[in-house]
């Protein structure tokens, strides 16, 4: 059923196990860091709920056709509305809930970013996870735990997500470096933004290599896609520092950290950047 997922094997086995044996809860909670591929567990694990035979129809059962086909009405992923999952988006889930599954035998409610929750919010669900129907299953996909009430959680079963390791990650994208890998940090969620950024992070590695080979001006005339990425320099600098300890420069990371806090601090970013390859020049050959 998780096969095609990956990570989190232990989690792949207590699902399979809770299904041997039949001990579905009403009602859980999936934390973890975003990108570690929660929300997809929950959709494999809605889509075996939902299915008239017990997982066993090789997707020819009219819910999993349903489910597959995005239309099955017994299953619903509830979304932030901009920055918060309102207090309505749960009232009409509870008006939903309450009908009796047209498909399936249950009804399997995902709520994305359940951390998203207003109090408000969360004080209404926490009358439906209190009385479940006995035909619904909720799913809470939440990074922030903290944010959640105690009440809440006390209802749920919990499970952790880890993050995926770099070697899960080499099996399914062959083609990333070990650094890109790295700022990756066990989560898919930059995946696609890294991939598009693949010459910049090229443009970065030479820079590391004009400092150590070249002289000033080429380290400062390789350095085009730090002055012109200003959107997205944490990113950049982060790879500029896995890329110096890689190298054994170590010496240097705290000038690249130097030059995040003047970014907060709102310091003038062309200025800073001099200011950064200048001291990171000197400051390993010195």
């Amino acid at each position: 059923m998780f096969d095609k997922l990956i990570g989190n094997d232990e989690l792949k086995r207590y699902f399979e196990n809770s299904i041997k044996t039949n001990n579905i809860s009403h009602s859980y909670m999936f934390t973890g860091a975003t990108g570690v591929g929660k929300k997809q567990f929950a959709i494999e694990f809605a889509k075996y709920n939902l299915c008239l035979e017990d997982g066993n129809c090789e997707d020819k059962c009219d819910s999993c056709i349903k489910f597959n086909g995005n239309n099955n009405p017994d299953f619903s992923i509830i979304k932030p509305d901009g920055n918060t999952i309102k207090i309505n988006q749960i009232r009409e889930m509870q008006e939903d809930i309450a009908k009796k599954p047209i498909v399936s035998n249950k009804k399997v409610y995902i709520i994305d970013d359940a951390d998203k929750m207003s109090e408000e919010s969360q004080n209404c669900l926490l009358k439906t996870l209190e009385e479940p129907p006995e035909y619904a299953i909720i799913i809470l996909i939440v990074a922030n735990e903290s944010r959640m009430l105690a009440t809440i959680k006390s209802r749920c079963v919990i499970l952790k997500f880890k993050k995926i390791s770099n070697e899960e990650i080499k099996k399914i994208v062959p083609n990333l470096t070990e650094e890109q890998i790295e700022i990756l940090d066990g989560s898919l969620e930059k995946l696609e933004n890294i991939q598009e950024k693949t010459e910049q992070f090229q443009q970065i590695e030479n820079i590391v290599q004009k400092i150590k080979t070249g002289s000033l001006v080429d380290v400062l005339n390789s350095a085009d896609v730090l002055y012109n990425s200003k959107e997205n320099i944490n990113e950049l600098l982060d790879f500029l520092n896995i890329l110096f300890f890689k190298n054994g420069m170590y010496e240097i990371v705290e000038i690249v950290e130097e030059t995040k806090n003047k970014f907060r601090y709102n310091n003038n970013y062309e200025m800073c950047i001099d200011n950064l390859l200048i001291k990171s020049f000197k400051k390993y050959n010195k």
